[in-house]
């Protein structure tokens, strides 16, 4: 079994907790409360609206530091293939920027400003300094969670068809094919550079517990003054 399948199957306990989460519920039946999801993706307008615009911005910021994380990694590469595979990883980050602009020119919200919560902020922090300080196995081993548990989250919620509701283009983005090759293609890398078992195992779950921490911070999204 390749290190990326033991890594999945080995913190399943994790996996299983995003994908009974009421905020992943939420989008699947498409009752999710608006400022749940707006704290997710990210934004902000009006004072009147902020309450219910505040998600969007964060997976919005949160992808952003993805994509520069993704850019560190095919520097560092030691081999063309892998510089070529972190770039084409990085341009499937910006198809998903452009669902959440999506989202947002849909409710009238500005991604250009955003202020990340303290998940967001845990998370990201951890993916650039692995990106910078550590090797490409490692950085690709922190950064597969996120790109596999949401190919397995759209997958489980499209198993009996999208429904018609207004997060339908969530589930269409990470159920497609399109995004499972990339989250194959990041675990491929992983399984070719990773060298230290060790390490991996925990920067792995540690990766996937800040993905909990992030639905969490979602499903808890008060305003912000």
């Amino acid at each position: 079994m390749s290190i990326s399948k033991q890594l999945w199957q080995s913190n399943q306990d994790i996996v299983k907790n995003c994908f009974t989460h009421p905020f992943i519920k939420g989008i699947a039946q498409g009752n999710l409360d608006r400022q749940k999801f707006t704290f997710y993706i990210g934004a902000r307008c009006s004072a009147v609206k902020r309450r219910s615009l505040l998600a969007l911005r964060q997976d919005a910021f949160f992808l952003e530091v993805f994509a520069r994380a993704y850019s560190i990694a095919a520097a560092k590469s030691a081999d063309w293939e892998g510089f070529g595979i972190f770039h084409r990883l990085a341009d499937g980050v910006l198809s998903e920027l452009n669902l959440h602009q999506s989202y947002a020119l849909k409710w009238g919200v500005n991604l250009r400003k955003i202020q990340p919560a303290p998940a967001t902020r845990r998370y990201t922090d951890f993916l650039l300094a692995t990106a910078w300080g550590q090797d490409v196995g490692t950085t690709a081993t922190a950064m597969t969670p996120c790109m596999r548990l949401y190919a397995f989250l759209g997958q489980q919620l499209a198993k009996d068809g999208i429904p018609e509701h207004q997060y339908a283009d969530w589930i269409r983005t990470y159920s497609s094919q399109e995004f499972e090759q990339l989250a194959q293609q990041l675990e491929n890398v992983g399984d070719r550079y990773v060298k230290t078992k060790e390490v991996v195992q925990s920067t792995y779950r540690y990766a996937l517990l800040c993905e909990q921490d992030f639905f969490d911070a979602a499903w808890d999204a008060i305003a912000i003054n």
